[in-house]
């Protein structure tokens, strides 16, 4: 789950300079009336980055020009090479003081999955993309694990101060944040926690200038308040919907809609059909114990994607029963209708009844005897 930058830094409030959000002109013009003697700066909120090359990033003298440009943000389709070629529309718009910038620097922590560790990774090239740097100049970053029986130890926090090139106050200040941060990060079970720039002032204060949170959605039912910033408008609709029915589905670029039991098959099934030379339009798994309902609605969501060719069905039944599958697409098959090829591969319990099913049915279905079959049958109903 994402946060908007404001929501991230209300989190944060410690570390991060004076502002508010605005839902409209009048109340960006408030805000800045607030904090009138200050310059500012107006940022558009949406859950992505790159926001200042797209020009959703700008600097006011006064409250007057801050209203004027909350209004041309509002409402505006912001385009960054993180949202694609369609952009997101602006919502609301945060108002802060401008900081006398002296340093940008970079400060994050994610898990490394590899490792089975919380990693520290701090970086005096900030204002920029970390993925950037790690591929042209590594040595740029350092990276700090935890030890998940000990936490985070002051030492480290003093190790990544002074591998930034900070000393003295300054130091003990970075020392404070980085500390708070990972606090931030491990008592709300972040996936993400990323400020981009820290920047070091002339004052030789240490500012949040730019703060971003991701939450693991497994970990939610722990954090009802969290749960409550969750912004339904900058997320898939379809992915909301999956999960009211309790499925795991992500929204892709491809046109071979996948519907599979099983993270692990989910994945395997994307890369076959990469492999073939297509490309999948979404990860659906419907898990080990789906009922008839949910498999219906996972039918209805891919078929809603006007970009899906074909449909690749790849079951494994232990749990899941593949008369259940069959049952499910049948259901949707007469709600809906369906216009697109479809190719099955069942395998385990009641797949022969699933099969005979599914060959009663009258629908345009081919099956495929394995993953390999199955998945080249795929792209070529798609190319066709």
């Amino acid at each position: 789950m994402n946060i908007h930058e404001y929501q991230a830094k209300e989190l944060l409030a410690k570390y991060v300079p004076a502002g508010k959000v605005a839902f409209t002109p009048e109340e960006a013009h408030q805000i800045a009336q607030d904090l009138r003697g200050k310059k500012l700066v107006v940022k558009a909120q949406i859950h992505a980055g790159g926001r200042g090359k797209g020009g959703g990033i700008k600097v006011a003298n006064t409250p007057e020009e801050v209203r004027r440009i909350a209004s041309e943000m509002l409402g505006m389709r912001l385009v960054t090479h993180q949202t694609g070629a369609e952009g997101k529309i602006v919502r609301k718009v945060l108002i802060e003081e401008a900081s006398d910038i002296e340093r940008e620097l970079y400060l994050g922590i994610v898990i490394d999955r590899a490792k089975e560790r919380v990693v520290l990774m701090a970086s005096s090239e900030g204002g920029v993309e970390i993925e950037e740097i790690a591929r042209t100049r590594p040595k740029k970053i350092l990276k700090e694990y935890v030890e998940p029986a000990l936490g985070l130890l002051p030492f480290q926090c003093r190790k990544i101060a002074y591998f930034l090139g900070l000393n003295g106050k300054t130091a003990n200040k970075a020392v404070n944040l980085i500390s708070g941060l990972y606090q931030a990060f491990v008592d709300n079970d972040c996936s993400l926690a990323e400020i981009n720039p820290l920047v070091i002032t002339r004052e030789g204060e240490v500012l949040a200038l730019d703060a971003k949170l991701n939450f693991d959605d497994n970990a939610l039912f722990r954090h009802p308040d969290i749960e409550k910033l969750r912004d339904p408008e900058e997320e898939d609709p379809t992915e909301l919907e999956a999960k009211k029915w309790g499925l795991s589905y992500v929204k892709l670029n491809g046109n071979i809609g996948c519907l599979v039991n099983g993270a692990g098959l989910a994945m395997a099934t994307m890369d076959i059909i990469k492999y073939y030379g297509s490309e999948p339009a979404n990860f659906l798994d419907v898990g080990g114990g789906a009922s008839t309902e949910q498999v219906t609605q996972a039918f209805k969501m891919i078929l809603r994607d006007q970009n899906v060719k074909a449909v690749f069905v790849n079951i494994f039944g232990g749990i899941m029963k593949c008369d259940t599958i069959a049952t499910g697409i049948i259901t949707a098959a007469k709600e809906v209708g369906i216009k697109v090829p479809i190719v099955v591969r069942l395998e385990g319990t009641n797949v022969e009844l699933g099969r005979k099913m599914l060959a009663e049915s009258g629908l345009n279905i081919t099956t495929g005897a394995d993953m390999r079959e199955a998945a080249a049958k795929a792209v070529a109903a798609a190319g066709k």
